[in-house]
């Protein structure tokens, strides 16, 4: 059975493609000269994959064979790349058809000119070096796996395959929708010069219609004559077809604007409290990609089945289709880049970072479950060498870069309290105990200005004067990552509780107040289900519930209170 069949992003759809998932040789320096079959698209670390081997891979080899038709005259044939860690080298038919550096974001090579009839070879060479000044998120530097660092992630994770398209063809569409006004504005970007058409429909009735000529790119504003907004718990979504010459793609998009206004994060013009949870986007057999597609949607409803109204995807890009199933199920975002593994001391890891964190934003533009961008986490010094502390010229150059990208979602410059000159919300991690959050809060009520005390201030606020003023939007970005210690079995974890009941009240004290702090638009609890030996989640890693289902319902009801900002 062919392992994740389904399309690898839904919101450009082509009736026809050709998934080269399923099985490969696979060859590794470290696994002898021998090539095993692998099961792509899961990493050979994985147990799914049929290898497991969990040492460092520093570089391997992919190969296959596949049968295909020549192109026809004025066609052509692309392959695509959900995602590959690191760097990747890819030849068909023995000659060179390009390479790709980033372990997260897809990419797309133009073979037209190097396929044949009948049996084609396909190789990819990896490299893949995670001690290198490079994203690498939560893969473990280590040999193995320790306190918040897991399993690494090698080669190919993401699904691989085909495509044929008319020489004139639709490279992207952008969405900007207008939720006050009832329209969309749709910008296409395609190759050549001709008529496009653009149909738009919400549960199968006409919505909406466009059509005109397009050179290069043109930008259509289209009112709806149905309006749906997007909401939590309540993901409408637009039907979209966009024909262009020969060629046809099928997308959608959500009805629905976000920012601030004051302290107060508005959805659609409605103050939201965002309830969310940390996901790591690991499985136990998978490592980066999930088992099948069903996965991706037991984690965001179980999410919602705790009363999370949205999740902070943690030091990951994850794929689109989970982020299909949270567009769908109404189930809001942060959107992050996997930044740990770089020395921000070092202003030449801005052009890796930079140029991964582009193809991340633009690939992942028109989810509307994205509701915060999220460049960089806790940029404080380098994790093995104390000496060595960031440069905020490398935080303020990563916000500059987004908001340029995206000027219609709010950015967060770093998660984590080292926040450089300029963002759009602060937030704060605090793993404390329930008492000592309770006297931070206080004072963080208090004050006029954010980060001058010492409660949530980088040191390196007083030396660069680093001041936000009265009315900042303010998030608790991380907090609980609480272990429990008749399930941990000698885990790691920021603290430990010995009892349901103990646990279970210290959630809601530590939650209640954050929900009753009139100065916060959010919370983000660590987190959703356990990580390997990071075993402080809500779940197991199993997604097994770790209480009782009477435990359970009470964080829900916790979850779900009305927070004071919301009043």
């Amino acid at each position: 059975m062919l392992p994740r069949p389904e399309h690898p992003n839904p919101q450009f759809m082509r009736k026809q493609f050709t998934s080269l998932n399923g099985k490969w040789l696979f060859a590794a320096p470290v696994l002898g000269p021998q090539p095993r079959e692998i099961l792509v698209p899961f990493c050979p670390e994985s147990k799914l994959s049929g290898i497991g081997y969990t040492d460092f891979i520093g570089e391997c080899e992919y190969q296959r064979t596949f049968s295909a038709e020549a192109p026809r005259e004025g066609e052509r044939v692309f392959l695509h790349f959900g995602a590959v860690d690191y760097e990747a080298t890819v030849f068909v038919n023995g000659e060179k058809a390009g390479m790709h550096r980033g372990g997260y974001t897809p990419f797309s090579l133009d073979i037209t000119a190097l396929i044949k009839s009948g049996d084609n070879e396909l190789r990819v060479k990896v490299t893949h070096n995670v001690s290198a000044n490079l994203p690498s998120g939560k893969q473990s530097k280590r040999r193995d796996s320790f306190g918040c660092f897991y399993s690494r992630v090698t080669g190919i994770w993401q699904s691989v395959w085909l495509e044929r398209t008319p020489a004139d063809y639709i490279k992207n569409v952008c969405f900007f929708p207008d939720a006050q006004n009832g329209s969309v504005a749709v910008q296409l970007c395609v190759e050549g010069c001709g008529r496009a058409e653009v149909d738009i429909t919400y549960e199968g009735e006409p919505a909406g219609h466009a059509e005109g000529e397009v050179c290069a790119r043109r930008t259509f504003s289209v009112p709806l004559k149905v309006s749906r907004l997007w909401e939590p718990g309540k993901g409408r979504l637009y039907d979209v077809v966009i024909r262009y010459g020969g060629d046809e793609v099928k997308s959608y998009f959500g009805l629905r604007d976000v920012r601030f206004e004051g302290m107060k994060f508005l959805l659609n013009g409605k103050s939201v409290f965002q309830r969310f949870v940390l996901d790591q986007g690991y499985y136990p057999e998978g490592l980066y990609t999930a088992p099948d597609e069903n996965s991706m949607i037991r984690d965001i409803e179980l999410a919602m089945r705790l009363g999370f109204n949205g999740a902070r995807l943690h030091q990951k890009i994850f794929e689109p289709r989970f982020l299909y199933h949270c567009d769908r199920l109404g189930f809001m975002v942060w959107g992050e880049f996997p930044g740990w593994g770089v020395e921000y001391d070092d202003l030449r890891a801005l052009g890796p970072v930079v140029g991964e964190w582009t193809e991340a934003v633009e690939r992942d533009f028109n989810h509307p479950s994205i509701v915060t961008w999220c460049p960089l986490n806790e940029t404080w010094e380098n994790l093995d060498d104390p000496r060595k502390v960031r440069d905020v010229r490398f935080v303020d150059a990563m916000y500059a870069i987004t908001k340029v990208l995206d000027p219609t979602r709010p950015c967060v410059d770093v998660s984590g309290g080292f926040h450089g000159h300029k963002t759009d919300l602060y937030d704060f991690h605090d793993y404390l105990d329930p008492v000592t959050l309770e006297k931070h809060l206080e004072a963080l009520e208090r004050k006029d200005e954010l980060i001058m005390d010492k409660v949530y201030a980088p040191a390196f606020a007083e030396e660069e004067e680093l001041r936000y003023p009265s009315g900042t939007p303010t998030y608790a970005s991380e907090y609980g990552g609480v272990s429990f210690s008749e399930t941990n079995s000698g885990g790691w974890g920021y603290r430990n509780c010995s009892g349901e009941e103990e646990f279970v009240d210290n959630y809601i004290r530590l939650t209640s107040r954050l929900l009753d702090c009139g100065k916060l638009s959010g919370f983000c609890y660590t987190q959703l289900y356990d990580v390997e030996q990071e075993q402080n989640g809500l779940l197991r890693y199993d997604r097994r519930f770790k209480f009782s289902q009477e435990a359970m319902d009470r964080i829900a009801d916790c979850n779900l209170r009305r927070a004071a900002i919301e009043k």
